[in-house]
């Protein structure tokens, strides 16, 4: 609980501090979000959980609720704080090894600089990695892609932001780890990361993303190298398109060799009118020695999906979405038997205010 006390603490500073002084205005808003869904495995109706490497929409034949979340934001003139809780069975699964799970964020920023393009911000934060958030209705697809699924979620740390154009903005991070609340071990020195995000237009953003650090397991620390890339760019005014790419080394356990995996993954959606939305993805994960997917075979993955989304208004998604995955080896389990190909639906239901 030592970071929620030192937020708590930071703000309550800030805001006695912002408080005194004159004709200033300061502003908390809230908002939350709220997702429930059902999911079916075509195949294997003889457990109660999807597959290992995926952490959202993991219960089968059941309705339950994958996420709801609470957050409070503080925004005042020289600076800005969020803090927000949340549960669920993406909680209960993504954060199993953490002592504060039900902790989503809590981050103090301040500008410093008058013209506010340069920033820093401390304590447990939104992951700067990727393109899919845990509050999956700004998703373009219902679940998340097993790249997303297999990279943090959150980092806990420091990270400094600077904006010099409307086009151009970078930030660099000290962390505790690769998704980390807590420091894993106290050999481990701190995760650097780097993150670059170019806006050539208005409808277009490239961003890539570094994570450098070590991983600690039973024995020793393991050296991690990750880069995360992608172009999301809006085009004919009713289709939007992401295409990404993960690439990873990490040195082999008590070696000096090094074991990599990687993942390309494309998604296009289509709006179809303003209630109606479809999505089409096109995947492929290939971690052989499984250092991000637990296994004792190769995994070499395919992956397609499509879904339909129905927004009644602006807060409310219900969203409906099948899913094939198709193995080299046999990795996924059909009545208690390996096979190489899995196949499941997925209904969700979601509001934000």
């Amino acid at each position: 609980m030592k970071c929620l006390y030192i937020y708590l603490t930071l703000l309550l500073s800030s805001t006695t501090l912002l408080f005194s002084q004159e004709n200033k205005e300061l502003k908390i808003t809230f908002s939350g979000f709220l997702e429930t869904f059902y999911s079916n495995d075509f195949q294997n109706s003889n457990t109660e959980k999807k597959l290992p490497f995926m952490y959202n929409h993991n219960r089968l034949n059941e309705g339950n609720l994958n996420i709801g979340l609470l957050r409070s934001k503080i925004v005042f003139e020289n600076g800005y704080g969020s803090f927000a809780l949340h549960s669920g069975t993406y909680v209960e699964d993504n954060y199993a090894n953490e002592k504060m799970k039900y902790i989503s964020e809590a981050y103090l920023g301040l500008y410093l600089d008058t013209a506010k393009k340069q920033t820093i911000e401390a304590g447990i934060m939104p992951s700067y990695i990727g393109f899919e958030s845990a509050t999956t209705a700004s998703n373009l697809t219902l679940t998340r892609s097993i790249l997303a699924e297999n990279s943090p979620y959150f980092m806990t740390g420091v990270k400094y932001n600077y904006t010099p154009s409307a086009k151009w903005s970078f930030s660099g991070l000290l962390t505790n780890g690769w998704q980390r609340i807590n420091k894993p071990n106290k050999k481990a020195l701190p995760s650097f990361g780097s993150q670059i995000a170019y806006k050539p237009s208005d409808n277009a953003t490239l961003n890539w993303s570094v994570f450098i650090g070590d991983e600690p397991n039973e024995t020793d620390l393991r050296t991690r190298y990750f880069s995360n890339l992608y172009y999301d760019f809006k085009w004919k005014n009713k289709f939007r398109t992401i295409a990404g790419f993960d690439f990873g080394l990490q040195k082999s356990t008590g070696g000096t060799s090094y074991s990599n995996w990687f993942s390309p993954v494309v998604i296009t959606q289509y709006t179809i009118n303003s209630k109606w939305q479809t999505a089409l993805r096109g995947e492929y994960y290939q971690d052989v020695k499984n250092v991000m997917i637990a296994n004792t075979k190769e995994f070499k993955t395919f992956g397609t999906s499509l879904n339909f989304d129905y927004l009644p208004n602006s807060k409310m998604k219900i969203r409906t979405e099948a899913r094939y995955f198709n193995s080299k080896e046999a990795v996924f389990i059909r009545n208690e038997t390996a096979v190489t190909s899995n196949f499941f639906g997925t209904i969700s239901w979601s509001y934000e205010f």
